[in-house]
């Protein structure tokens, strides 16, 4: 027994799981008197010093984001927020055996079992994906399968926040995840996307059927470097039993390129389908994955059911647009985003009935609403607002207007966040000309210009990664670091971390 209290509220009790950035402890809701799960990570033991409070706050608000996932397949957020020295994220206690120590026990663990865990992991992928967030740390340790043979996902504001992306916390090209399931993509310090999670899955369904991950090494660098090289052994030379289609699908999760690998979760659960147990079969035991197919929706013996409970449908009334805004405005400022995100875009109609669409007043409500999307991670909605705000801004004041290229490279950033690395870079080397050949234009600053120019250049050389183009992605890499040297000198930190990148890179090809 722990007794500290976290927050007023939650009494840890017990230690579950331990890592290097963190602990999970079992513990208590003393408010609402329940059995919780509680993460605590140090933010000191993942960043610098000087990164800790913005941290802080990137690991509430993904926190936020995670739980606009409304999927039975993934762990549910309670809480979370930071004391003392620690972040802390309530989740739901999950009953259950986490998939490694499942796959322990059962040795060799039934084809049809490993296919029912995996489509149901896509159901869970899909719903994430739409958000769109990207786990970038699925594994075994991190799903578990319930008794009554469901699968929950955990750690997804965990890994949301230990992103690779620079608009979030760690440093570009410092892969974040565990090499035994990192894609090359991942493991190259690249832009990851959906596809990263359908690799990992790939990963996941041949350690499940094979009991074994596909690459393994004495070093994290020897692992990183079977990923990027080698091809994965075919899992029917392990284990006849299994039907070829299985095999061919393992195959195509695990294709170094992510063009080649299927398109979606949805994707993949389409070819899973056909491999399910039929309906009316008899599970096995408990903890049985087929379960959900065999008698889904079928009642747990022994568990009674709860009706649902009603929600409240909130009262309809009358647009007010001057109070929404006075209430965008305080709602920004507690924080409350995802509110004022909902007021924004039910007010937006209203005004410009009111005022008319090109009236200031819904241009600086347009603009608001676009930035509240953006900062509250709903890239997709916020895309089409930026490249509808990007086209108006430049036809009035001209392709090179420094707003129009803002909103330009904010709707790149939401491609990329989206998956859509083709498209991203396509809107990235559009943009760089401006940055890059105009200072004193209108632009910005020259110095500002030049900060721009390489930040698009290294989001550049991480699609390129992204999309497996390693050879224009190395030597946009160079041609960045040659320039960021002779600019900032080369003890500034970005030259730094692009040797760090570049080295990587080369010990990855000479391993």
């Amino acid at each position: 027994m722990n007794g500290r209290i976290i927050a007023g509220r939650y009494e840890l009790s017990t230690v579950i799981g331990q890592g290097g950035m963190g602990q999970v402890w079992t513990a208590y809701d003393q408010r609402l008197d329940r059995r919780v799960a509680v993460k605590l990570l140090r933010p000191d033991r993942m960043a610098a010093a000087t990164a800790a409070d913005e941290m802080r706050r990137r690991f509430v608000r993904e926190c936020r984001v995670t739980a606009q996932v409304d999927h039975p397949g993934l762990v549910t957020v309670h809480d979370a927020g930071s004391e003392d020295d620690d972040l802390y994220l309530v989740m739901q206690y999950v009953k259950g055996a986490d998939l490694a120590d499942h796959l322990a026990e059962h040795d060799p663990y039934p084809w049809p079992w490993a296919v029912a865990v995996a489509a149901q992991l896509c159901a869970v992928l899909s719903a994430v994906h739409a958000v769109p967030i990207v786990h970038r740390d699925l594994k075994p340790r991190n799903v578990m399968v319930k008794p009554e043979g469901t699968v929950t996902v955990l750690d997804l504001g965990v890994a949301s926040v230990l992103d690779t992306d620079t608009t979030r916390l760690t440093h570009t090209g410092s892969p974040i995840g565990s090499p035994a399931y990192m894609a090359p993509e991942q493991a190259m310090g690249g832009a990851v996307g959906p596809y990263t999670d359908l690799y990992a899955l790939g990963v996941l369904l041949h350690e499940l059927l094979s009991g074994n991950v596909p690459f393994v090494g004495s070093t994290v660098l020897g692992v990183l470097h079977r990923h990027l090289y080698e091809p994965p052994l075919p899992v029917r030379q392990l284990r006849q039993d299994i039907p070829e289609p299985l095999e061919a699908l393992v195959l195509r999760l695990l294709a170094k390129d992510p063009q080649h690998r299927p398109s979606s979760a949805q994707e993949v659960y389409e070819a899973l389908a056909p491999l399910l147990p039929a309906h009316g079969g008899v599970p096995s035991g408990p903890l049985d994955p087929t379960r959900p197919f065999l008698r889904p929706h079928a009642p747990w013996p022994d568990r009674a059911t709860t009706p649902p409970v009603a929600q409240p449908t909130p009262a309809q009334t009358q647009p007010d647009v001057a109070g929404a805004v006075d209430e965008v405005k305080q709602l920004l400022g507690e924080g409350r985003i995802t509110q004022a995100v909902d007021i924004l875009g039910g007010i937006l109609p209203a005004a410009a009935a009111q005022h008319g669409e090109r009236s200031p007043v819904v241009r600086i409500l347009r603009k608001q609403y676009a930035a509240t999307l953006l900062d509250d991670g709903q890239y997709r909605r916020a895309l089409p607002e930026l490249r509808r705000l990007a086209d108006d801004r430049a036809a009035e004041s001209g392709l090179a207007d420094p707003q129009a290229l803002q909103f330009r490279y904010d709707a790149a950033q939401c491609l990329e966040q989206l998956g859509e690395p083709a498209a991203a870079l396509a809107e990235y080397r559009g943009l760089l000309p401006y940055y890059e050949n105009q200072y004193g234009t209108g632009v910005a600053t020259a110095t500002d210009a030049t900060a721009r120019a390489f930040d698009i250049r290294h989001r550049i050389a991480n699609l390129l990664l992204a999309m497996g183009d390693h050879a224009a992605a190395h030597a946009q890499l160079q041609s960045l670091l040659y320039d960021a040297e002779r600019t900032y000198g080369p003890y500034h930190p970005l030259p730094a971390e692009l040797r760090r990148a570049l080295d990587r890179h080369q010990r990855m090809r000479d391993v």
